[in-house]
């Protein structure tokens, strides 16, 4: 069974920053891709960020160049490294793993961006 497990996540100012990590554990095989999505009170579970296998990486318009994607394959961790915050980005970070012919969600991190 694969668990995935989030960190990073609290409180911060705008304009701060937050790194947020996601850790894989279990049996995993092979990773085709990873990423981090968000939930705000009210709205739809969203794509952040995501990173193939190749290292290719794409953003959701709103957080380019602002968030950065990343990886550790050895430590099967993804990060999300998160800059210049914005109370918009308020949420609950889910990431998600493709791998071994399946998807695995994490339980989420909440972010809150505020004075």
């Amino acid at each position: 069974q694969v668990q995935l497990v989030e960190s990073g996540g609290g409180l911060v100012q705008p304009g701060g920053s937050l790194r947020l990590s996601c850790v894989a554990s279990g049996s995993i095989f092979s990773i085709n891709s990873m990423g981090w999505y968000r939930q705000a009170p009210g709205k739809q579970r969203e794509l952040v960020a995501r990173i193939t296998s190749g290292g290719s990486t794409n953003y959701a318009d709103p957080v380019k160049g602002r968030f950065t994607i990343s990886r550790d394959n050895a430590k099967n961790t993804v990060y999300l490294q998160m800059n210049s915050l914005k109370p918009e980005d308020t949420a609950i970070y889910y990431c998600k793993f493709n791998a071994n012919n399946n998807v695995y969600w994490g339980q989420g991190t909440q972010v809150t961006v505020s004075s």
